[in-house]
């Protein structure tokens, strides 16, 4: 293998150079870590030139790399770890210059009563997410874990990623290192509401018959920077019931 020195690169200027932001969405819009043959065959572009892309999206902190022995594979390099590449988790918004959005955030926060501030927050979440879903519309289904794919599947085609860990009856949870609102949570933790009140409507779009008041949620994670979020999902069984 041919050796090649990555160079220095911050997240902002990784994302500024077109085919690193392509390569960075390509990433991000998969449920599962990618390997550099898998871009190659999407872009149309040598394997080497899309290993090398990848490799600096990681030395930008913007992607992490590991290997992993894959099978079903033939042909050279069967049998050998593959190297897969999986978005890294992001707690911080990159932008230039910083807007400030979490500070007008939190003074809207505090203008809200306080009495009814979870429910409203929960409320902005849940519209939140069908403003989301108008440029990636959802199909929904009876089937839990096929909604559920369906939902992190219209995620990823938004630049975030998402996966279905498991589905357990009417439990099941998601991991998202690049979760929408984690960038606010984490600036402004009693925002949580809105991100919770974001996946409850998020579900209840990809299962047919639910509603967001059918779905309870819990974020996990969240303010951990070396870990996915973990969205605990619970559903009202009446609403989803097994079966497309």
């Amino acid at each position: 293998m041919p050796y090649y020195r990555i160079p220095a690169m911050d997240p902002l200027e990784a994302v500024g150079v077109p085919e690193l932001r392509e390569a960075l969405l390509f990433a991000r819009g998969r449920p599962r870590p990618i390997t550099a043959d898998e871009l190659a065959a999407d872009r149309r572009i040598h394997r080497t030139v899309a290993r090398r892309r990848l490799d600096r999206l990681t030395a930008a902190g913007l992607l992490i790399s590991r290997f992993e022995r894959r099978t079903g594979r033939s042909g050279p390099g069967a049998g050998r770890p593959a190297k897969i590449y999986s978005p890294a988790p992001e707690t911080a918004a990159i932008e230039f210059p910083a807007r400030h959005y979490e500070e007008l955030v939190g003074l809207l926060l505090e203008a809200l009563p306080a009495q009814s501030r979870s429910q409203r927050l929960r409320a902005t979440g849940v519209a939140l997410a069908a403003r989301l879903l108008r440029g990636s519309p959802i199909v929904p289904v009876r089937d839990v874990r096929l909604g559920l794919e369906r939902a992190c599947e219209a995620l990823g085609h938004l630049g975030f990623q998402a996966s279905v860990e498991t589905v357990d009856g009417d439990s099941a949870v998601i991991a998202s290192p690049t979760c929408p609102l984690r960038p606010l949570v984490v600036a402004r933790p009693e925002t949580a509401e809105i991100d919770r009140g974001m996946w409850c409507g998020l579900v209840a779009a990809a299962l047919r018959g639910a509603t967001a008041d059918d779905v309870r949620c819990d974020t996990r994670d969240c303010l951990d920077d070396h870990a996915s979020c973990r969205i605990l999902i619970t559903l009202d069984r009446r609403a989803t019931t097994a079966g497309t």
